[in-house]
C-alpha cells in the first residue's frame, strides 16, 4: 500500500531519530585514503574531534556479524577520528523511507543500496555525485566495469559497487553425460543439440528459470538482442531490432519445442529441485545457493561433485550474463561528506573486500576477486570470470517502469499471445512514452 508523503516523512524522521540517537555531531573532516591502500593518509592538521557517520544497510544476520566484528573495528583502527554507526534497515518499504528521510534532511551519510535504485534516486537529487571527488578514478579503475555502470546517471557516477553477483550455467553432471557431453556446452547451438538429445527421455536441457529481465536477459543478450542503445537513451531500433526479435523468437521456439525447463512458466519441479533430481540438465543461478546447500547438514546433494559450473553458452552476442548486487552511496545532504567518502574509498579497497568474502559477498574489487581462495570457495571462479562479460539492467531512473513493460512483453511472446515482433514493438511504444515524460 502506498503511503502519503507526509506519513512517510513522519515515520522516517521518527525512525532516524531513534536509530541515530544524536550520533552525527559536528566535527572536522579527517584525511582521505587512496582506494589501493588500507592505510590512512596524513592528517590535514585540523581538529582531531571524532566524527560519527551513519551507515544504513540491509545485510543479513551472518553478513552483519562480519560487518560488526571485522569491518567496523578495522576501519575505526585505520581512521580513529571517524566512528562508523551501523543501522540495519528492513528492505520492505525502504526506498520510500529513504526518499522521505532525504526530504526531511534526515538521511544517513551512507547507505548500501539496491543497484537498480541508484539512477532513480540520483535523478531526484538525493545522492552525492562522486565523479569529481579525489581518488574516484582510482576506485573506478580498481573494480569490475559492469557493476560500476550501475551507478551512472547522465554520465556521472553517484555510487560505487559494494558487492556484486551474476549468474552462470550450472549443469547436472550426470544428465550432461546422458546428453552425450563430457563438458559444458560452449555455444548456444551445442546447448540446443544437447537439449534435443534429452527430449526423448522426457528431460529438459535449457534452464531459463523465469520470465522477466533477471531470468531472460542473459539468453536475450547472448543471442544478440539489445534493450537500449549503449548510452541507455534509445529503445526504438534496439529492443525491436531484427536481432532482438530473432533472439526472442529463438527462446520462444525452444520453449515450444519442449527444450526449456517447466520452471520458466512457474511449473514443477523448481529449478534446483529439477537439477538435483536430474530432470533438468542445466539451470542458471548465482553463487548463493551453493553456500546454502553446503551449509545444510541434512542436504545429501553435493553441488561441488554433482554439478558442472561454466560460463553461459555463447551466441551471436557472446556469453553475456546479468549483474546483481548492491552499491554504496552517500547522500547529497550528508552532514559529513568527506568522512563518508573516506569510508567509501576504504571499503572498495582490496582488504575490506576480501573480509566481506567471509560473509559470502562477491567482491567488486578485481584484485580481491582474483585473490579468493578457491580451496575455501571452490564454486566461485566461474562467477568471477562471467562478471567480465556481464551487463547491468538498464541503469536509468525509468528502469522500474521499463522492466514491468519488458517483462510483460516477454511473457506474451512466450505464452503465444503475441509474436516476438508484436510484443517487442508494443514494448517500444510504451517505453518511449515513459522516456518522453
Amino acid at each position: 500500500m502506498k503511503k502519503s508523503l507526509s506519513v512517510m516523512l513522519a515515520f522516517a524522521l521518527m525512525f532516524v531519530m531513534a536509530a541515530c540517537g544524536g550520533g552525527n555531531n559536528a566535527a572536522t573532516p579527517s584525511g582521505s585514503q587512496d582506494a589501493s591502500s588500507n592505510q590512512p593518509s596524513e592528517s590535514s592538521g585540523k581538529s582531531a574531534e571524532k566524527v560519527a557517520i551513519e551507515y544504513w544497510h540491509t545485510y543479513s544476520d551472518s553478513e552483519e556479524k562480519v560487518l560488526l566484528e571485522k569491518i567496523k573495528p578495522k576501519f575505526e583502527a585505520d581512521y580513529p577520528n571517524i566512528e562508523l554507526k551501523l543501522t540495519r534497515m528492513p528492505y520492505e518499504g525502504l526506498k520510500d523511507q529513504v526518499i522521505a528521510a532525504v526530504a526531511g534532511d534526515a538521511a544517513p551519510d551512507l547507505m548500501r543500496m539496491d543497484i537498480i535504485w541508484v539512477p532513480e534516486l540520483a535523478a531526484k537529487g538525493a545522492l552525492k555525485k562522486l565523479s569529481d571527488l579525489p581518488g574516484f578514478d582510482d576506485v573506478k579503475s580498481a573494480v569490475f566495469d559492469s557493476p560500476m555502470q550501475t551507478n551512472i546517471f547522465e554520465g556521472e557516477y553517484y555510487g560505487v559497487p559494494l558487492n556484486t553477483n551474476t549468474k552462470i550455467a550450472i549443469y547436472n553432471a550426470d544428465t550432461l553425460k546422458e546428453a552425450g557431453l563430457e563438458q559444458a556446452p560452449a555455444t548456444m547451438d551445442e546447448l540446443v543439440q544437447a537439449a534435443r538429445a534429452l527430449k526423448a527421455q522426457g528431460k529438459q536441457g535449457i534452464g531459463v528459470s523465469s520470465i522477466g529481465a533477471w531470468g531472460m536477459l542473459p539468453y536475450f543478450w547472448s543471442l544478440g538482442g539489445k534493450v537500449t542503445s549503449d548510452d541507455y537513451t534509445q529503445v526504438d531500433g534496439y529492443l525491436n531490432s531484427p536481432a532482438s526479435i530473432e533472439a526472442l523468437e529463438q527462446i520462444v521456439g525452444w520453449n515450444n519445442e519442449g527444450l526449456v525447463i517447466p520452471a520458466l512458466l512457474g511449473g514443477e519441479p523448481g529449478a534446483w529441485d529439477g537439477l538435483k533430481s536430474g530432470q533438468y540438465m542445466m539451470i542458471d543461478d548465482g553463487p548463493w545457493f551453493f553456500s546454502i546447500l553446503l551449509g545444510d547438514a541434512e542436504n545429501t546433494f553435493d553441488p561441488l561433485v554433482k554439478t558442472v559450473r561454466a560460463q553461459l553458452p555463447a551466441g551471436p552476442g557472446g556469453s553475456v550474463s546479468v549483474v546483481g548486487g548492491e552499491n554504496l552511496v552517500s547522500f547529497a545532504n550528508s552532514k559529513h561528506p568527506e568522512e563518508a567518502w573516506t569510508f567509501m574509498k576504504w571499503m572498495l579497497g582490496k582488504e575490506p573486500q576480501q573480509i566481506m568474502v567471509e560473509a559470502g559477498m562477491v567482491p567488486t574489487n578485481r584484485e580481491a576477486a582474483q585473490a579468493i581462495d578457491e580451496g575455501q570457495n571452490p564454486y566461485i571462479g566461474p562467477f568471477i570470470e562471467q562478471l567480465n562479460t556481464a551487463l547491468p539492467r538498464t541503469p536509468i531512473p525509468q528502469w522500474g517502469e521499463m522492466e514491468t513493460i519488458f517483462n510483460l512483453s516477454l511473457e506474451k511472446a512466450i505464452r503465444g499471445e503475441q509474436t516476438a515482433s508484436e510484443a517487442l514493438n508494443d514494448a517500444v511504444k510504451q517505453i518511449n512514452a515513459i522516456l518522453a515524460k
